[in-house]
């Protein structure tokens, strides 16, 4: 469930490999050694009598069966200073689906909502657990691996999201990480994102889209990919932007916006004004006309720089301007501005020519990342739109968002046992309610 609409993933939406993930496929081999331990004692009637346990127990819980031993697991993030939450549903939903013998209404469990900020200040005995699990440990041992594992990945994609909105000044942040990894993670990905997008909107009161390339990265949430045109199509028209982008007008239906990609021949100003002069007698003539349809076919909605680092564009001159630089973006925003001056309009149509330029939007990709970002907007750099892609991936040791899950307490003959390991106790978070994973 997510702190947002109040609706929790299911595995109908998710289609998570429950099959390997009951047989262990997914999962450290310890952990199967867990369950062939657990139930072969248990199978042998072995109790606690003759054991010198390391943690103090009541007297009177001698007798009782080690393999039907009954715990409480927490599960933690260890990203400082803080880490937004997500994958929880999914993790929900192999404990209902994944378990073995299908025993999941035997499991007490407590879990925050998708969506939730936890703090740590890098001490492991002071969590915030985002997850309690009571119930018999061989039932649900085996799933440790792909629980922390969805954990990690939706909670670090979605926290490193978090971090670059709060530094967009609620401009748009195009997801584009699909082509840095596996295709069976887009859908995670993707719904990280969504995730990052609904909580920046919850703390700033804005409406941030969010903005996916592939549908499979809005799979979990119901988005759909979106995107213009790639440096191949512009090839195919022997590197004749305009032209490419004229086609891309015909053919491609109206509400796909017409972003031109302006870097192919490393001339983003000439390329951007030749898509300009192109499209605007379409547009001046179905204007005229109260054509809407045709306006918006042929309305270039914005103009995308993806300069690579090691070039300056031909319009600047001082080496420190290769890539898109914040030099290249004030010159392409300027002569996009007035490219109206080239057309020789007057009246009516001046206006409508000078609105027209200025509407046209300015997005960058590229090398982006958080400080990047930030500098840019703290220079005043006039972009609309930014493209993030590889660095939300990014897992070192300042994005890194290891989770970690362990056994706090025992009971025995109904009393709750700290059992904790030496440097860890048991946590807690107000943010934790209690979960029927029946209804998923």
């Amino acid at each position: 469930m997510t702190l947002f609409d109040g609706k929790r993933l299911t595995q109908e939406v998710m289609h998570l490999p429950i099959d390997g993930l009951r047989r262990g496929a997914y999962s450290d081999k310890y952990f199967a050694n867990v369950e062939k331990v657990l139930t072969g004692v248990f199978k042998r009637s072995l109790t606690y009598a003759g054991i010198t346990p390391s943690k103090p127990v009541p007297p009177d819980s001698v007798g009782g069966l080690v393999g039907d031993a009954v715990v409480e697991m927490q599960i933690f993030t260890r990203r400082a200073p803080w880490a937004l939450i997500g994958g929880v549903d999914a993790a929900l939903a192999m404990l209902r689906h994944a378990t073995r013998w299908n025993v999941w209404s035997g499991l007490e469990i407590e879990a925050v909502q998708d969506g939730v900020l936890v703090e740590y200040d890098g001490h492991p005995e002071n969590v915030h657990p985002v997850m309690k699990i009571r119930g018999r440990y061989r039932d649900f041992a085996l799933l440790e691996t792909p629980i922390l594992g969805m954990l990690t990945r939706i909670s670090r994609v979605a926290t490193n999201v978090l971090e670059v909105l709060r530094v967009s000044n609620g401009k748009p942040v195009l997801f584009f990480p699909a082509r840095f990894d596996l295709p069976d993670v887009q859908a995670a990905d993707g719904y990280a994102y969504w995730l990052a997008v609904q909580r920046y909107n919850y703390e700033s009161g804005l409406t941030t889209s969010a903005r996916v390339s592939t549908d499979t990265q809005g799979a979990w949430w119901g988005g759909h990919g979106g995107g213009t045109i790639p440096h191949a199509l512009i090839a195919t028209f022997l590197g004749d932007t305009a032209a490419a982008m004229s086609a891309f007008a015909r053919e491609v239906e109206i509400e796909i916006p017409r972003i031109a990609l302006v870097d192919f021949n490393n001339d983003a100003v000439r390329a951007s004004l030749e898509t300009l002069d192109a499209y605007w007698p379409n547009y001046k003539a179905a204007w005229q006309f109260g054509d809407q349809n045709t306006r918006r076919q042929w309305t270039l909605n914005g103009v995308r720089l993806d300069t690579a680092a090691s070039l300056l564009d031909a319009s600047l001159t001082d080496p420190a301007d290769k890539g898109v630089s914040p030099a290249l973006v004030r010159v392409l925003r300027a002569a996009v501005d007035s490219a109206w001056e080239r057309w020789g309009e007057s009246g009516d149509s001046l206006e409508e020519a000078r609105a027209y330029c200025k509407r046209v939007q300015i997005v960058v990709t590229g090398g982006f990342n958080r400080d990047r970002i930030e500098r840019f907007e703290r220079d005043g750099v006039p972009v609309d739109v930014y493209g993030v892609g590889s660095s939300l991936l990014m897992n070192d040791k300042t994005t890194g968002t290891d989770f970690t899950m362990d056994i706090v307490r025992a009971k025995l003959v109904g009393q709750w046992v700290d059992v904790a390991k030496v440097g860890r106790r048991a946590g807690d978070n107000p943010d934790l309610q209690s979960v029927d994973v029946g209804t998923l």
